[in-house]
């Protein structure tokens, strides 16, 4: 990651919209993105701060200021650097900090993870509008390496990350690196200023909004309509389960990332005003910024009078999807800190799902909506006991009043209008400036650094800004639209990629004879075959169609187009990368090096001992050099990163499972770090799970059922511009309840 270690001093930044460039000479769009933020870190002398600082993305470049630099014109940025391609930001949820919540995001370089930093925002949302923008910045340095139009941008992976050149010139920063980073006690009132998120987040990425992106068993029957809250019951499940899915979903006149505040939040007074059930909630243990463990009792009169105090202690697991979509999972949960209390009965909470998902607004329409949705799983008897009577028990019943808090939360964000704009977005019409791709203030080597390559040290620095930041609440971001997208101008335009075209149509196919390669994983013989594999037909998914970019429509997936030849379940002390190389591995077999091509997918879960899960596809022809899986196999990491999408569905399992993996498509690269290897006639793509908190969280949730599970997953290159679609699937894989004990262990 050439992320910008943001450096003291520099040269004055010149306020106009125009823009010199020394050495480019191509002019194009360019972005802006600015705000306040927290910076967290830790000083010379080993203390944690956490200063409000004014943050200015332009393009791939970076700078940090303790004023705004529009009000006070001439003022010197404190830091500044540049953003490079192997830059990566991830979200670690939420911490305590004093008195209030903030939303970390933690910055490293995808090689050398001990260069790193961390920024804090006041929300969720302005946290995601921050990823976005930074992975802007990101995509401007891919493409001014792809051009190579200055001396600066002709650098190499392995030079730009290369960050011993920069350590003379921050020696004085190297006490810190090695602390980072924590956050510790600041100043209070730093805490109470609250940053205005203002944006219009137009990406060249096309999220989908649809619900899912595969086929799934739900059926889901409308049986009651409270207040505007449709309730469904899941008749699929209903039948083959001891248990019985109910829902309640209902449309908020707020945005997702107000609501999903709104339903963490344990405020007590807020609560009241919206739960009539679990009001009286405290927090026991914030494990860490996606899981939380909560304490709380019930209202007396949704239990019976023999047992008229209740308490219960749960577990809440949350993250944010890549489409902006939050889940929220809770779970019955035990704790030390919380014994049995006397003269409560402690209970068990009902396993239950929150899901918000924004709406598309109409035109002209600046309110923001969204979607809300409770599942909730109750006992088969008490539900189907009350369909058959109708009686009025129900009304008084937990499961009833945990449907009804669907109700509550949209009739308090009804009853508070500054709720539905807190975090509304807000169209910027300003022009976009059109400058230089390559900006001669920074082209000399003094201000080639990273972005976290330092850590505030200077006196002043260290100094409590209360004085400074406490009259700022006007304080604003801005996203000015970037209009390029990387493929696009780097690289050149094909037809249509059906199957077909993506191997050479001149060369002949060759027989592949699935029987000279094995895995340590057996092929499934049957449904009832566990611990297997098999590779299923693509149209269980739904992929994008011809007209997608017109009315994003879907289609079902069609073959694929690589053959599954064999699967390794691996386990070791470590992760293992690069197994293509191995001697013992299929890909160097003497089958393996007569393929025209392999794709190597190695997942590396991390547990106690980490698992490897490696897939190996074959083509039966050479790649047609002209196709967008060429581009892909033989482009830049992160291009690759931009286009190499899963989808998964768990066709059985737990259904809290279900939701917490999902069915929607994910950009992996995007998600977690995806090193790749591209040699002779393969390409492997290592996917470091445990390069993400949030999947971390997900992982260790379905390797608590994953004996259970039937799990279908398919491997795609994503189509972003109309002559690469209708999408195809590159392969699918199902996993049928694979057991951890059986798999095989490495040996170097």
């Amino acid at each position: 990651m050439e992320a910008a270690s943001l450096k003291k001093g520099g040269s004055e930044r010149s306020e106009g919209s125009q823009n010199s460039g020394g050495g480019g000479g191509d002019e194009r769009n360019i972005f802006e993105y600015f705000g306040w933020v927290y910076h967290l870190g830790v000083n010379s002398i080993g203390h944690d701060f956490c200063h409000l600082r004014f943050l200015f993305i332009r393009g791939k470049y970076v700078e940090m200021y303790k004023r705004d630099p529009h009000e006070n014109p001439g003022i010197d940025p404190i830091r500044r650097g540049v953003i490079g391609p192997t830059f990566m930001v991830e979200e670690l949820g939420r911490r305590r900090f004093n008195i209030s919540d903030l939303y970390v995001l933690r910055f490293y370089n995808r090689l050398d993870e001990t260069k790193r930093g961390e920024i804090a925002c006041g929300t969720a949302g302005e946290a995601r509008k921050w990823m976005e923008a930074f992975d802007q910045a990101k995509q401007q340095a891919e493409y001014e390496l792809q051009r190579g139009g200055g001396t600066r941008t002709k650098l190499n992976m392995e030079a730009e990350i290369n960050l011993d050149r920069h350590r003379p010139r921050v020696r004085r920063y190297a006490y810190g690196l090695k602390k980072l980073i924590r956050i510790g006690q600041g100043p209070e009132s730093l805490l109470r200023h609250v940053t205005n998120v203002v944006a219009n987040a137009q990406s060249d990425r096309y999220y989908e909004r649809d619900v899912s992106d595969a086929t799934e068993a739900h059926e889901w029957k409308c049986v009651q309509t409270i207040n505007g809250v449709r309730i469904f019951e899941d008749v699929a499940e209903s039948q083959i389960g001891k248990g019985v899915l109910v829902k309640a979903v209902s449309v908020v006149d707020a945005s997702a990332d107000t609501t999903f505040e709104v339903l963490l939040s344990l405020e007590r007074h807020q609560r009241y005003e919206w739960d009539m059930l679990t009001g009286d909630l405290e927090m026991v243990d914030p494990c860490d910024g996606h899981y939380d463990v909560v304490y709380g009792t019930y209202d007396p009169k949704y239990v019976t009078r023999w047992q008229s105090k209740r308490d219960f202690v749960f577990s809440r697991q949350w993250f944010r999807g890549q489409d902006g979509t939050y889940t929220i999972l809770q779970f019955p949960a035990i704790h030390k800190k919380k014994p049995p209390r006397s003269g409560y009965r402690r209970t068990k909470i009902n396993p239950s799902t929150w899901e918000i998902r924004d709406l598309n607004t109409s035109m002209g329409s600046h309110t923001p909506r969204c979607v809300v949705t409770q599942t909730l799983e109750i006992h088969s008897a008490g539900w189907f006991r009350w369909k058959k009577n109708h009686c009025s028990k129900f009304e008084k019943s937990v499961p009833y009043a945990l449907l009804c808090q669907v109700a509550g939360l949209k009739e308090f964000i009804a009853a508070n209008p500054p709720l539905k704009f807190e975090s509304a977005a807000t169209v910027v019409h300003s022009k976009v400036s059109e400058v230089s791709v390559s900006n001669g203030e920074y082209e000399d080597a003094e201000v080639q650094d990273q972005f976290f390559d330092a850590t505030d040290s200077s006196s002043e620095e260290e100094d409590s800004d209360e004085n400074e930041v406490t009259d700022k609440k006007d304080a604003r971001v801005k996203l000015k639209n970037v209009s390029w997208a990387i493929s696009s101008l780097a690289l050149k335009k094909t037809s249509a990629p059906d199957a077909n075209k993506e191997l050479d149509p001149h060369a002949n196919p060759i027989v592949i004879d699935s029987s000279q390669f094995n895995g340590s994983l057996h092929k499934g013989k049957d449904e009832t075959d566990v611990n297997c594999w098999t590779a299923p037909s693509g149209k269980g998914f739904m992929i994008r169609g011809k007209n997608y970019l017109k009315d994003h429509s879907k289609v079902t997936g069609g073959d694929s187009l690589l053959k599954l030849l064999a699967v390794d379940w691996l386990k070791a002390d470590r992760c293992i990368d690069s197994i293509a190389l191995h001697p013992k591995c299929i890909v160097q077999s003497e089958a393996g090096k007569r393929l025209p091509f392999m794709l190597v997918i190695n997942l590396m879960v991390p547990a106690k001992p980490n698992y490897n899960l490696i897939l190996y596809y074959a083509a039966d022809r050479p790649l047609n050099p002209d196709s967008l899986l060429a581009k892909f196999v033989n482009g830049s990491d992160l291009y690759r990163d931009s286009r190499f999408k899963l989808i998964p569905s768990i066709v059985e399992g737990y259904w809290m499972v279900k939701r917490a993996v999902g069915s929607k498509a994910c950009l992996l690269g995007k998600a977690v770090t995806c090193n790749y290897l591209r040699q002779d006639n393969f390409l492997e793509i290592n996917v470091d799970i445990g390069s993400s908190s949030v999947a971390r969280g997900v992982i260790g949730l379905v390797l608590g059922y994953v004996t259970s599970i039937v799990v279908d997953l398919a491997i795609l290159i994503e189509a972003k511009e109309e002559a690469e679609l209708p999408e195809y699937i590159l392969g699918t894989v199902r996993l049928s309840r694979v057991k951890p004990d059986l798999a095989v262990q490495f040996k170097v």
